[in-house]
């Protein structure tokens, strides 16, 4: 998942420009980029490969020399961009977060128009150029919107930068948020609203699904009104997001600690102490032990935050490798405990048995048990990148073992009282080389949450969600 962040000011905003897009660096690995109007009113772009850096070490130098007073940022998980277009409009630049499913198909449609993509990576199209030219084939920018809307599957959520201000556009199921924020002077946009408190800014307004707002220095306009099934993504409170965001006016970091109290109500195994993965695995054992009254200690420690996330890179070697490095475990904390340890998820399984639980292992621990935050991951997300296979999910393993074959039905293993489903969690237990395995249910993770099912996208544990074809919703 990318985040984007934008500003409109009555003067120079770079400063806040580049640190509110920093603070959006735990959402992508591979590309980090601004776009900004200069003085004499041509949009400038600045994209950097940041998949072994972070985005402020190749933004800072420099940024004290540019002026402008707008401007918007990226943190990307795939393509490069913000990119910057001269079009029937006037000029623009754009960047977006989402994923378009059906985007081969729109790219021949556009291409058979007579349309050229020239924003080509690794041998692919980039989705943000896909979305410029489908806004540019209709009257006007918010036509182009609406209309792209109607023809993408998937989801995208947006800012498109004019020499006037700026459009925000939250995607129409509402998959990934946009917050916008005050402060004198100045108005921003953010998919994470942990950027605003330290440059000074008070949240106003989140956008609500389908919405369109126009930002500029008279201040907040809405151009169009939301109104669709928001279906926000629940995987950004259990690890997406950052603990000190909200969405919805929720915060992170109190959802996580939710979680850890529901395991903790559900469980009864005696143990020593409690720890979690860091970093997010730490705010639900938190939890945890809040409510069961055994030790918080951190039997993992992460080396620096410059490691990055291990599940975010789209090459497993690179996860492996982030994996390996950046936690580092405590001997004299974990030696000879009985130990909870809380994850927000098990995705593949692959870093939690190689490297989290053999280097607890080898530094003595008794007992291992582990409670991931939310039920088995069971599908790959349609909406944005993450996995992109049925293969590659631990659970999906586990039932390919137990059946001796991939299966299509697999509702028999969503029911956690089916005996299926103890021995599909019983299967990736002894996989991962653990004492215990318990898995958060569906219910308990929706109301540590607190919004209704109705208003979460639950489809990588449900199958079920929004899918949408070219006519439309």
């Amino acid at each position: 998942m990318s985040g984007l962040f934008g500003i409109v000011s009555n003067e120079n905003c770079i400063s806040d420009l580049y640190y509110g897009t920093d603070y959006h660096s735990h959402l992508g690995t591979e590309f980090g980029g601004i776009a900004f109007f200069d003085e004499k009113g041509s949009p400038v772009k600045k994209i950097h490969d940041i998949a072994n850096s972070q985005f402020k070490s190749k933004f800072y130098e420099g940024s004290d020399k540019i002026v402008s007073n707008l401007g918007i940022g990226v943190i990307s998980d795939k393509d490069p961009q913000p990119l910057t277009f001269e079009s029937k409009f006037g000029p623009f630049a754009i960047c977006c977060a989402g994923l378009i499913t059906n985007k081969d198909e729109l790219v021949s449609m556009l291409i058979n128009k007579g349309i050229s993509f020239s924003e080509l990576d690794r041998g692919e199209t980039n989705a943000t150029e896909l979305v410029a030219h489908l806004i540019n084939q209709e009257g006007s920018i918010v036509e182009g919107i609406e209309k792209m809307y109607d023809k993408i599957c998937g989801s995208i959520s947006l800012l498109l930068l004019t020499k006037d201000g700026i459009y925000c556009a939250r995607d129409r199921n509402g998959v990934t948020p946009l917050v916008i924020a005050e402060k004198n002077g100045s108005v921003a946009v953010t998919s994470e609203s942990c950027s605003f408190p330290n440059l000074g800014f008070t949240v106003k307004k989140y956008i609500e699904p389908g919405e369109i707002v126009f930002l500029s220095q008279k201040g907040i306009e809405d151009i169009k009104a939301g109104g669709y099934d928001n279906k926000i993504c629940a995987f950004l409170w259990i690890y997406t997001g950052f603990p000190a965001s909200s969405y919805e006016g929720i915060n992170v970091e109190k959802v996580r600690e939710n979680c850890g109290i529901y395991l903790a109500k559900r469980d009864n195994v005696e143990v020593d102490l409690v720890s979690g993965v860091p970093d997010s695995g730490t705010c639900h054992a938190i939890g945890y032990a809040m409510h069961s009254k055994k030790p918080f200690r951190r039997v993992l420690v992460k080396y620096t935050p410059g490691y990055g996330r291990s599940y975010t890179p789209l090459s497993q070697d690179v996860r492996d490798k982030i994996a390996l490095m950046k936690l580092i475990a405590n001997d004299e904390i974990v030696k000879n405990n009985r130990i909870i340890l809380c994850e927000d998820s098990i995705v593949r399984g692959t870093q939690l048995k190689n490297f989290t639980i053999t280097k607890l292992k080898n530094a003595g621990v008794k007992e291992v048990h582990v409670r991931p935050a939310c039920p088995p991951l069971m599908f790959p997300c349609i909406y944005n990148l993450s996995t992109r296979s049925t293969k590659e999910l631990a659970a999906r393993k586990a039932i390919r073992a137990i059946e001796g074959k991939d299966i299509d039905d697999v509702s028999e293993y969503l029911n956690p009282d089916s005996k299926k489903y103890k021995k599909m969690i019983d299967w990736i237990a002894k996989d991962l080389g653990v004492t215990s395995l318990r898995y958060q249910l569906l219910d308990d993770m929706v109301k540590a949450i607190g919004l209704s099912k109705n208003k979460l996208c639950l489809y990588c544990w449900t199958g079920k969600g929004f899918q949408k074809s070219l006519n439309g919703y």
